[in-house]
């Protein structure tokens, strides 16, 4: 990465963070603490580091490019959502499992050596973990299932849609040559 980069990935969560600070001092009721807004610039910065350096890389041909946009978004979506509101109610306890999502995403990434073949082998396995977790939040504790049953499993089902198409996109990456 260059220069310009690493300027990229620092400088741009920081516009991002605008949105929230104009929230704060407009709407009543929006308080961050200096802590919240610093937990979104890293989270925003990893994100915008990731997206960076693997999208816009000149050897990866355009459907690696799309999974892996594709992958990130999702990632970032159930990482954010879980940190902000929880996905499965306030306190239920598969709600951590949504973490073993973007580990098994990053373990099966590094794992694949970024290489497409492995991508899509490591997309379709975050989707199945993706899938399981609000079964396993029924089972732990359906008392504590809100927004409810159905919208829970339409939100998930969007991420586990999400990932699988990552994974298509990867295997069809894995089948063509690299080009800009």
């Amino acid at each position: 990465m260059k220069h310009k980069d690493y300027l990229i990935v620092a400088l741009l969560p920081l516009a991002l963070l605008i949105i929230p600070l104009t929230g704060q001092l407009t709407v009543d009721g929006w308080h961050w603490a200096w802590t919240d807004f610093l937990f979104a610039w890293v989270v925003f910065s990893i994100t915008t580091f990731v997206f960076r350096f693997f999208v816009t890389r000149p050897a990866a041909n355009s459907a690696y490019k799309a999974g892996v946009a594709l992958a990130v978004l999702a990632g970032f979506l159930v990482f954010w959502i879980t940190a902000a509101v929880q996905i499965i109610g306030d306190e239920n306890p598969a709600n951590i499992l949504y973490l073993g999502v973007i580990l098994t995403g990053l373990a099966g990434a590094a794992l694949a050596r970024f290489r497409p073949a492995g991508m899509a082998k490591a997309a379709f396995a975050t989707s199945a973990v993706t899938f399981v977790i609000p079964i396993v939040g029924v089972i732990l504790k359906p008392s504590d299932y809100s927004p409810g049953i159905p919208q829970v499993f339409l939100l998930n089902g969007c991420f586990v849609l999400m990932f699988a198409a990552a994974g298509l996109l990867f295997r069809h990456a894995a089948n063509r040559p690299a080009c800009n």
